[in-house]
């Protein structure tokens, strides 16, 4: 019954882990995201279809894609490789400042 427990706990921390680095810094996020600029656009909104509009966008979503494509469950070589020298301060930076621009008007 202990050991179960333990799993729980440790599988609920696994998870709320991520959501919780999310304390990004928008101004940090700002200086970092000039590379982002390049695909996405300076504020997130994309001046290509071939790239997604970051601005608006939740930042735990943000979060989670940049985790995903650093570990490789989410496959594009030109974001694995832009990711990849990322921290996870770096990445919640870069979510909080794309999150507060303008763009997405969905709402949780």
């Amino acid at each position: 019954m202990k050991t179960k427990r333990l799993l729980i706990a440790g599988c609920l921390a696994a998870f709320i882990m991520p959501m919780s680095a999310l304390a990004g810094n928008v101004a940090a996020g700002k200086e970092k995201s000039t590379v982002c600029a390049a695909c996405h656009g300076q504020t997130g909104q994309s001046v290509s279809p071939d790239f997604p509009n970051l601005g608006g966008q939740h930042a735990d979503y943000l979060f989670r894609a940049m985790l995903d494509y650093k570990a490789g469950h989410r496959k594009n070589p030109i974001m694995a490789a832009q990711v990849e020298s990322l921290s996870r301060e770096d990445m919640a930076d870069l979510a909080a400042y794309f999150a507060a621009q303008s763009g997405l008007s969905v709402k949780r």
